[in-house]
């Protein structure tokens, strides 16, 4: 069942759901929106075969071009990790979907589906295929918008790789097998 801002506004007042930092204006009928944190990295075009299992965080990280701005111009037909400004802690009962606002979506704005586990702590990082022309972008626009999903039955919590994230997380490998 999706959550309406009744439910998530209750939620967040028993603080099993946190939103940090909150503004109370960004809680829509069924979601809030997230909005885009300082950081960023181009995803460089490079011809570097990356063995998922093999690689390491100094490889990967080659394959990036990162920084810390309050605006960015996001280069055309480019693709780039970014990161909410807020932070996140989705009770074991919640599961999130992330998706870009539509404003973004219509400018032709790009972005694979994202879900939050439950249990997940943390700011998100998502990556996002730019349109065909630059577009200027500022630290704190609301950017994203998460949907939250009530659980059947709670799940084990998410204890992955990237719980606690901060800013902008590249991949980090290996990949277990």
């Amino acid at each position: 069942m999706m959550l309406s801002d009744l439910d998530i506004r209750a939620l967040i007042g028993r603080g099993e759901l946190v939103i940090d930092p909150l503004d109370p204006g960004l809680i829509g009928p069924n979601g809030v929106d997230l909005r885009l944190g300082r950081g960023h990295c181009r995803i460089a075009d490079d011809t570097w075969v990356v063995d998922v299992n093999a690689a390491t965080a100094g490889d990967i990280s080659l394959l990036y071009r990162c920084g810390e701005s309050d605006e960015l111009v996001l280069a055309p037909g480019s693709r780039y990790l970014l990161h909410t400004l807020e932070r996140v802690r989705i009770p074991s009962g919640l599961a999130g979907l992330v998706e870009l606002r539509s404003t973004f979506a219509r400018l032709g704005f790009g972005m694979p589906p994202t879900v939050i586990d439950a249990g997940f702590e943390g700011q998100l990082t998502i990556e996002v295929e730019t349109p065909p022309f630059p577009v200027k972008v500022r630290a704190g626009t609301p950017f994203l918008h998460i949907v939250f999903f009530e659980l059947r039955n709670p799940a084990n919590p998410y204890r992955g790789r990237y719980q606690g994230q901060s800013g902008v997380a590249l991949p980090r490998l290996p990949v277990r097998r």
